[in-house]
């Protein structure tokens, strides 16, 4: 048992030091050039932030296998040696708390701020919005703690006479307890009087958790329900709406003339908000005007690589149109996978989540054999189901954040990630992290069952007073199943057009 634990300890250790080196990667190749040997903090942030996401959606395979490690303990204290789950959640969501309220954003306004302005102006302005954020958030948390931070669990009374310790031992459907006579126990004819609330104060550290995850549920009912469908959708009508041959010369010199006039309106706009920004006049119409600029050069970007694959030039354009031609091959595939798991997702939401009873277990069985046939393959299964919920919610993000006119577009791209967009897109990954392993500890609660998150975010998180109604009644999975399917119908009504350039851009005046 003792070498089980230590080879769990070792596993954990070597994944976290492979998950930091990777994000390093991610963090070099998608950087922007202009962020090169600069804004140390800030990438700092990203990387930490990023693994702190990545090791939350690992902990809960790993908290399974914490429980296996003394699942069949024979002596008393056996699973003290294992991992201290229910301390490393709280100690990870904390932390996860701490960088998206706080760390997150004066990284952002520190990084955003005007770069005339000296060092010490800079971090000053980002400490005014940091700390006036925290006494906010602080006020708030403390007051809700106060007034309602307990938790609420129905309990039943029971209660029955004494009996005779019986000489032997004789159960049948008609004789289910110890007593002569006793067809039913108490807890089957016990009154409805006898159900009781017991009522307990929750611990801080988990209703921040709780409060968190009631923000990033708010979130991920809706970009995770968008996302699983648009996920797999998206990569399946990238393939249908893709070049389907090379362009000639002269359609490639109209194609880039018009996109060269765009480009020079887009500098001069950007030159006059700068200006407008250089003289303080920052009202809503220049938020505006700015959040216009970022979309149509975002739709620049992708017209201009949409035109490269569509007329590739150089010594190896040839290899380079097969290389395209692969790519959208890929999404094809990729995408059909993608759709096979949203709908297994979807599926099991139904079947196991909104149905009462459950009809099925569904992917819990089918976890569960494959940890029979190998002693990882399920956990390995389980961990890929969480991960492709939380691709969701990333990519239903992006999807959203590119139609709505209040969210800022942050798009991450290779070699071309600034570090604002970087940290944004960090801090709704960290945001909705907690809520997929929340939803993950519910939807497979056959499976994690008897584990520490699910002690945290199945028993406390769902009794939680003025917030339980909502996870009794499956709000958010209710809002997560509506959203996916109004997006499935949106991609099998439009998914397949392909998007019209827009017209000349003028700023609102």
């Amino acid at each position: 048992m003792g070498d089980f634990n230590l080879a769990l300890v070792i596993v954990a250790i070597v994944v976290c030091i492979l998950v930091f080196i990777f994000n390093v990667y991610l963090l070099v190749n998608y950087q922007h050039p202009d962020d090169a040997n600069q804004a140390y903090f800030p990438k700092f942030v990203v990387v930490l932030g990023l693994s702190i996401a990545v090791i939350s959606i690992l902990m809960l395979p790993a908290d399974v296998a914490n429980r296996q490690a003394c699942k069949q303990a024979i002596y008393n204290g056996a699973c003290n040696l294992t991992l201290p789950m229910k301390s490393l959640w709280l100690a990870i969501y904390i932390v996860d708390a701490v960088l998206v309220f706080f760390v997150i954003p004066f990284a952002m306004f520190y990084y955003e701020g005007d770069q005339d302005k000296s060092v010490g102006k800079r971090i000053k302005s980002a400490l005014l919005w940091v700390i006036t954020t925290a006494i906010v958030c602080a006020l708030l948390l403390g007051i809700l703690y106060g007034l309602v931070g307990k938790v609420d669990f129905t309990v039943r009374h029971l209660s029955s006479t004494t009996t005779n310790f019986p000489s032997t031992w004789d159960f049948s459907s008609g004789q289910q307890c110890i007593g002569s006579g006793a067809s039913q126990c108490a807890a089957y004819t016990a009154p409805p009087s006898s159900e009781k609330t017991w009522t307990m104060r929750t611990t801080f550290p988990e209703y921040v958790v709780a409060l968190a995850t009631i923000v990033g549920s708010v979130l991920f009912a809706i970009f995770g329900g968008v996302g699983i469908a648009c996920l797999p959708l998206g990569l399946i009508f990238s393939f249908i709406r893709r070049p389907k041959a090379v362009i000639t010369r002269s359609q490639y010199i109209k194609e880039a003339t018009e996109l060269g006039k765009k480009a020079r309106e887009l500098k001069k706009a950007a030159s006059e908000l700068h200006q407008e920004e250089r003289s303080g006049s920052k009202g809503r119409k220049w938020r505006k005007n700015v959040k216009a600029v970022e979309k149509e050069l975002l739709q620049l970007e992708e017209d201009v690589k949409l035109l490269e694959e569509m007329y590739p030039q150089g010594e190896k354009a040839e290899t380079s149109w097969a290389l395209t031609v692969l790519g959208y091959l890929a999404k094809l595939v990729l995408g059909i996978i993608g759709l096979i798991v949203s709908v297994a997702w979807i599926a099991h939401i139904v079947i196991y989540l909104l149905i009462n009873p459950p009809l099925n277990p569904f992917l819990n069985e089918v976890f569960i054999k494959l940890d029979d046939i190998w002693g990882l393959l399920g956990t390995a299964a389980f961990a890929f189901f969480c991960f492709y919920l939380l691709l969701a919610v990333i990519a239903g993000a992006m999807m959203l954040g590119l139609r709505l006119v209040f969210i800022t577009i942050h798009p991450m791209k290779w070699g071309a990630t600034l570090m604002n967009s970087f940290l944004f897109n960090v801090g709704l990954i960290l945001l909705c992290s907690i809520s997929v392993i929340q939803f993950c500890s519910t939807a497979f609660g056959y499976y994690a069952q008897a584990t520490a998150a699910q002690e945290i975010f199945g028993h406390t998180l769902q009794s939680l007073r003025g917030i339980r109604y909502l996870y009794k009644y499956n709000v958010f999975q209710i809002g997560f199943i509506v959203l996916a399917g109004l997006t499935f119908i949106y991609y099998a009504a439009f998914g397949w057009k392909r998007r019209k350039p827009s017209g000349r851009f003028q700023l609102s005046s």
